[in-house]
């Protein structure tokens, strides 16, 4: 069977040349040449059938053969917000197999018990873009800044929101059960850092709109706690 090629393409449609990135692995690594057939993604829901034209030593043009549109794979919209690990390689494992199982945004917060204040987002698109392509996912993940925990709770964000913490004195649900509602439409999941929201930013948001939940009995590393809502958010809706 011939393997089929993959390569992001922003506004493929509108384009007739690979990005940088995309030709030096189309031509180095690949190998391709002139009149390959190759497959374009580009991040919004549509898959392009092209042919290589011009294959240079760093320039790589193509012309479109047919417009694929792509049906979504799920049916809300989810979207994780999370603090940063210290350890800046735990956040990109999660950001990575987040993609590949399915997510439309990943948020980053600034608790007041995070361990990291500073993020590379070009190294975390590169992360979701590689993973977007691996897993073949036709709508590419929104990867939003470094925002104050409090001025995220603020914004006006469609569907429900959720805050998962480990505080017993305040009531939790299981989010699970939570999003197998029949009321449950786009979702908004907050995790914290390693030490967990104070319990100030707790009612904080609580105060702001958002519901109080736990992710099961286990205690959860901050990346795991991240990947099982997205993992509950997409079974939820089977």
């Amino acid at each position: 069977m011939k393997e089929t090629r993959y390569f992001y393409v922003p506004d493929a449609a509108s384009q007739t040349e690979l990005p940088s990135d995309e030709a030096m692995h189309a031509l180095r690594v690949l190998r391709l040449k002139a009149d390959d057939e190759i497959f374009l993604m580009d991040g919004e829901g549509v898959y392009y059938r092209a042919r290589i034209t011009i294959a240079a030593t760093h320039h790589c043009y193509y012309e479109i053969i047919e417009a694929m549109p792509q049906q979504r794979q799920w049916s809300r919209r989810i979207r994780l917000a999370i603090a940063p690990t210290k350890m800046l390689d735990r956040i990109e494992w999660m950001l990575e197999k987040a993609t590949e199982i399915g997510v439309d945004e990943v948020a980053f917060v600034n608790c007041k018990f995070s361990e990291r204040r500073v993020l590379k987002s070009i190294r975390l698109d590169k992360i979701v873009i590689a993973a977007m392509k691996q897993s073949h996912k036709a709508w590419k993940p929104v990867i939003g800044e470094l925002t104050p925990f409090k001025r995220f709770i603020e914004q006006p964000l469609e569907g429900r929101k959720f805050i998962a913490h480990c505080y017993d004195e305040i009531p939790r649900t299981y989010l699970f059960d939570e999003l197998r509602q029949p009321e449950s439409g786009d979702v908004t999941v907050l995790v914290g850092p390693e030490g967990d929201f104070s319990i100030d930013e707790v009612r904080m948001a609580i105060d702001a709109g958002y519901e109080s939940v736990h992710l099961g009995e286990s205690r959860l590393r901050t990346e795991t706690a991240g990947l099982a809502a997205v993992m509950m958010a997409q079974l939820a809706q089977k």
